[in-house]
């Protein structure tokens, strides 16, 4: 005699939300979670300052607003990027004028910061899928060889170091931001 296990229904895009949120946070894709990687130090410092020098530029005169770890559903998935920025215009609001609890979109820009244990591939796959539905710019930061891997739709990746100046959003060019710079905020001194 053979024992037959029940299979379990595939969870859903909405009753993976309506789960309680986890530490690290759990992403959904193809039915399927996963927990993100618990940022460390290197990631933690790239992702405040980095924010923090987007929303100095972008929020005082209404350009674009970068925010963190913040979810995103998108074509039925659920990602957690480190940083989505979205022009102005496209913020999500309620019709009270509020930022909106759930974010139904892609952020125009995202980035993601790699952490030790991270697989680049697993980051890579989440930043194809948020170009492929409209994100205009991605940057995956490596600090272990302090390099970042430019990603626009429809064209080759670019490999930024040292005293190559980012890409950003053409809202933002005053950024003015090199990868020299952003891994300069790794020294603290």
């Amino acid at each position: 005699m053979i024992a037959i296990s029940p299979v379990k229904p595939q969870l859903t895009l909405e009753n993976f939300l309506a789960l309680p949120e986890t530490e690290p946070y759990s992403e959904y894709v193809d039915g399927k979670t996963g927990q993100k990687p618990m940022p460390q130090g290197e990631h933690s410092v790239i992702q405040t300052f980095l924010s923090g020098r987007i929303n100095e530029v972008g929020k005082p005169s209404k350009i674009a607003l970068a925010l963190t770890e913040l979810r995103c559903n998108i074509n039925g998935r659920s990602y957690v990027p480190d940083i989505s920025v979205f022009t102005w215009e496209r913020i999500p609001t309620t019709s009270t004028g509020r930022i909106a609890n759930r974010i139904d979109t892609y952020p125009d820009w995202m980035v993601e910061i790699l952490s030790p244990e991270q697989s680049a591939n697993k980051a890579i796959k989440k930043i194809m899928v948020c170009l492929e539905s409209g994100t205009q710019l991605a940057w995956l930061v490596d600090p272990d060889d302090e390099s970042v891997l430019i990603f626009k739709p429809q064209q080759f990746p670019e490999m930024k170091s040292e005293g190559d100046t980012l890409p950003v959003l053409e809202q933002l060019s005053m950024l003015g931001l090199s990868a020299r710079e952003l891994f300069s905020w790794l020294s603290i001194g």
